[in-house]
């Protein structure tokens, strides 16, 4: 089985690789500002549109890339590089939208594709977190509509979209049903804005809604069809997440790698230290084995940076000495010798069978040399 990118999903990920660094110049400021301003957000999305990478998860005859699922985890993968959660700012309408009648459609969908609206999902409630069938929101039928109450928390986006997606248990069966409510239907009220560890370009603000009047027509999808089409947006955008957070630990080992090769300390390099390259070395693996050879962490360096070849393992591997050896000549604690890594740097290095130093040759046999008769 072949696994490598085909030609198609190597362009996407040059076009994906080229938007996100046009983004990065935007990381310290949102980092600073929690956030950014208005031109900002109109530079992005007009790069956004210009890369063609807009809406990539829905079709191309509604205005969107049309991408496979593949297709979208190789652009998220290149996306997930940027710090602030900035991805997000590449949008992808929720997958739920695509439930939309043709009118809804071009009122709510169509625009989101062209970056001309923004939509939000309002799932999670205080007693509703990942068990959305624990939800209290409700919709009670009227003449012509519905009326909805209730509450939702962390609506992500919710600062900046101009309408929502909320779930809500609808008419006197509780029946999980999505609609389609403008955010500024009265009774809708933005009540607060939590605080979080993380930078993130957008809040993830909580609302209420208080006999919140919307048409009959704002139902999406079907009533009772609620919880079948979250779980598909649920699906989705975890798999997006995944495919992200390999775009984030590549460029976390990068500029770890870059940071090793140019920082120093006693006069060297500290990816000369066993300690630095060891650390190293178990951070790669687990990253270079999800991705596949073609899409692996690739440093890359700036103009000016050192050309110094990334850390390598040290061949520093003492042999455990027989039970006869240790009985008729026990290491000594203060027992020390060079030890020399790939790049040339002597050190000394522990045994781990007895705490003290190991001796280990400089030719990387990892066998340890003989012991003085004195």
């Amino acid at each position: 089985m072949d696994f490598r990118l085909t030609p198609r999903q190597e362009e996407l990920k040059s076009s994906a690789r080229a938007l996100t660094e046009f983004i990065m110049k935007y990381e310290l400021d949102c980092e600073e500002n929690n956030g950014l301003p208005p031109h900002a957000h109109t530079e992005i999305r007009d790069a956004v549109l210009d890369s063609g990478l807009q809406a990539v998860n829905m079709p191309e005859e509604w205005g969107g890339a049309g991408l496979t699922i593949l297709e979208q985890v190789t652009v998220q993968a290149e996306l997930g590089r940027l710090t602030g959660a900035l991805w997000d700012m590449v949008w992808r309408p929720a997958n739920a939208l695509s439930f939309c009648t043709p009118e809804q459609r071009e009122r709510y969908l169509v625009p989101v594709i062209r970056g001309q609206r923004r939509d939000c999902y309002a799932v999670s409630e205080p007693e509703a977190g990942s068990d959305p069938q624990s939800l209290r929101t409700t919709a009670t039928r009227t003449d012509g509509g519905w009326v909805l109450n209730g509450e939702k928390w962390f609506v992500t986006v919710g600062d900046h979209a101009d309408f929502m997606i909320v779930l809500a248990a609808a008419g006197e069966e509780g029946a999980p049903t999505l609609f389609l409510v403008d955010k500024e239907t009265p009774g809708i009220e933005m009540t607060r804005v939590p605080r979080w560890m993380h930078t993130f370009v957008y809040e993830h603000p909580e609302f209420t809604f208080t006999d919140v009047r919307v048409p009959e027509d704002a139902v999406l999808g079907e009533v009772g069809k609620g919880y079948d089409i979250t779980r598909s947006w649920f699906t989705e955008e975890r798999l997006m997440i995944a495919a992200r957070t390999i775009g984030a630990a590549e460029r976390a080992l990068e500029l770890a790698r870059n940071w090793a090769v140019e920082r120093r300390q006693f006069g060297s390099p500290i990816a000369d230290f066993q300690l630095v390259q060891g650390s190293w070395s178990r951070a790669c693996s687990p990253t270079a084995r999800s991705t596949s050879p073609s899409t692996g962490p690739t440093p890359t360096r700036s103009p000016g940076r050192s050309t110094r070849a990334a850390p390598t393992a040290r061949r520093c591997t003492p042999r455990r000495p027989s039970p006869s050896w240790r009985r008729a000549r026990p290491p000594a604690a203060s027992s020390t010798v060079a030890c020399r890594s790939s790049a040339g740097a002597a050190t000394t290095a522990r045994t781990p069978w007895s705490g003290s130093t190991a001796n280990c040759a400089s030719t990387g046999s990892g066998r340890a040399p003989p012991r003085s008769s004195a």
